[in-house]
């Protein structure tokens, strides 16, 4: 069968592209973790590895650590989720909404906040010393990396869960309401279990988040965890130490395995409703006292997951903010400082985060095309390869970048890659491409191939029917990909750490981390957090009117097709 020669170039461009950007590097990491000097094959890097009680210990803390984040973010989650939908209430989509805030802010940004607000000299607890003469140790060692990653990451689980429910069939809880079921039960026998894979699927999302999560315990003074220990391996013993290695290889395969394992629990259970079109569960009015009851709970955990967004804005305005409950006093001078000092980064970010954004989206539709309009050999593959970059963590690619391509120079100059600023936003484009993939793919399902044959029968070329007709039509899906890639790359640091060689080629990210490194860098890093929050929201929010949009043209093209 033959196959134009322009689609089998672009094919194998994008296998280039993800070969020699997350393949090669990904694998010289393992290849580098089971060989020796000389290159033989030797599993004694791991023997070692487990010889040594440092690592060891840090290898089950993050594996603590994750597991307790999924436990506490389900805690805020699972009830904040099922009064939203099971329940009729003033607020219900206000809620959700700021429930998902979180994710709008670097963790290791909100960890700083929550030292300040809840700390052993925070706010918090200075105010139970003062009153009831007790304290909290909340904040203290991992239960302080615990707290923040469940804070910041449980709006997975919430924005899984919430769709998961509301897909339920109606007809399911009439019929348990019918045979008895009622209150805990109805919930625990019926409700949950038929919404178990949204929260399977954000539960396995927050393990993987949490175990990757490097920003958050070095700013908590944390390293007996696996990614600190990664980072320090690598910067302080070297790029060829082998145990950097044997720990990038162990954060990939636990990541792949709360995936596949997530995967596994849903596997041959059948989870469908009985009937298409079937009504969703019915939303019962709470009572007087309930109402009273749920808004004070949900009032205490919205407070909660919005604190470090208020502790991060104090703090960029506080003069000085030390055992005290509040900031003494107020000042813009931090954020004269932001913009004085730290304009180059502000532009870094969006050339990096722009660029990565770009590549993502040109990849991501030509993946979508080659899968769902072609017939080439192996296009599965480079759907698979491409949202394999979830399961990689960014302190391990970047790793792997500067292992892969030391010593290489850009064409025609004399500059190493590895001292550029393109290294990170190739990096930033590799880690960010599964959800610019799924933005396009989703774009590309809903348009009809008819409207392509048309145009084809009027005599249109394949190239010419892409760019006047698929790509206008997938224009919110891409414009929406772009967005999702540009703010979540905006706020990546494991990568960004690792990757940047030069002040000058920081970003906001990596100035944050800096600012944060000594208290009086505190306020115009809180105040460069802020803008950074404030950056991300808009694309947030942007992203949300473009899809907004595409779906509106799309239900548009439908109705005109029925007509």
């Amino acid at each position: 069968m033959k196959f134009p020669p322009g689609l089998t170039l672009v094919a194998l461009g994008v296998l280039g592209f993800l070969l020699l950007f997350l393949a090669v590097p990904v694998g010289n990491v393992f290849y580098t973790a089971f060989s020796n000097a000389d290159g033989s094959f030797t599993m004694g890097h791991f023997g070692s590895f487990f010889q040594q009680p440092l690592l060891k210990e840090s290898f089950f803390n993050s594996l603590y650590v994750s597991v307790m984040s999924v436990v506490f973010a389900s805690l805020i989650a699972i009830p904040l989720a099922y009064l939203t939908v099971r329940f009729r209430f003033r607020g219900a989509l206000i809620i959700q909404t700021l429930g998902v805030l979180p994710l709008i802010m670097p963790p290791f940004v909100g960890a700083v906040a929550l030292q300040l607000l809840f700390g052993t000299s925070g706010t918090v607890n200075l105010l139970l010393q003062d009153w009831f003469d007790v304290s909290i140790p909340i904040m203290d060692g991992l239960n302080g990396v615990i707290f923040v990653e469940s804070l910041h990451y449980f709006p997975f689980i919430l924005l899984n869960l919430t769709v998961a429910m509301r897909n339920i069939d109606g007809a399911m809880e009439e019929a348990a309401l019918n045979l008895g079921s009622r209150g805990w039960r109805l919930f625990r026998r019926i409700i949950f279990p038929l919404a178990l894979p949204g929260y399977v699927a954000g539960a396995s999302l927050v393990f993987v988040k949490v175990f990757d999560d490097l920003g958050t315990p070095l700013v908590l003074g944390i390293t007996n965890m696996l990614a600190p220990q990664a980072y320090l391996r690598i910067t302080q013993v070297g790029i060829d130490d082998p145990l950097g290695y044997v720990i990038s290889v162990l954060m990939i395969v636990f990541s792949i395995l709360a995936l596949w394992l997530s995967a596994g629990v849903l596997r041959n259970k059948d989870y469908s409703t009985l009937q298409k079109g079937g009504s969703s569960i019915q939303q019962r009015k709470l009572g007087r006292w309930e109402s009273v009851l749920a808004y004070a709970w949900i009032a205490l955990v919205l407070l909660l997951v919005l604190s470090p967004h208020i502790g991060v804005l104090l703090l960029s305005f506080a003069t000085v903010w030390s055992y005290a409950p509040l900031p003494d006093g107020y000042t813009l001078s931090h954020y004269a400082e932001v913009f004085s000092n730290s304009n180059d980064m502000m532009v870094n970010t969006l050339l990096y985060c722009g660029l990565a954004a770009g590549i993502d989206v040109i990849l991501g539709t030509a993946i979508a095309y080659l899968i769902f309009r072609t017939r080439i050999p192996a296009r599965r593959w480079l759907d698979w390869l491409a949202s394999a970059a979830l399961a990689v963590p960014g302190i391990v690619l970047a790793i792997g970048y500067l292992r892969t391509f030391r010593g290489v120079e850009l064409p025609g100059t004399d500059t190493v890659l590895t001292s550029t600023w393109i290294v990170i936003m190739l990096a930033y484009s590799v880690r960010r491409l599964p959800y610019a993939l799924r933005a396009c793919v989703a774009a590309l399902q809903q348009i009809n191939v008819s409207l392509e044959e048309a145009a084809a029968s009027v005599g249109a070329r394949r190239h010419r029917i892409i760019r006047r007709v698929v790509v206008p039509l997938m224009a919110g899906g891409m414009l929406a990909g772009f967005v999702t890639s540009f703010i979540t790359a905006a706020v990546e640091l494991s990568a960004t750490i690792m990757l940047v060689s030069r002040d000058s080629d920081a970003p906001m990210s990596y100035g944050i981390y800096l600012f944060m490194q000594s208290a009086s860098g505190r306020g115009p890093g809180a105040a460069l957090g802020v803008l950074a929050i404030v950056v991300v929201a808009i694309g947030t929010y942007a992203s949300h009117l473009i899809v907004e949009r595409a779906s509106r043209r799309t239900r548009s093209l439908h109705a005109i097709e029925q007509e």
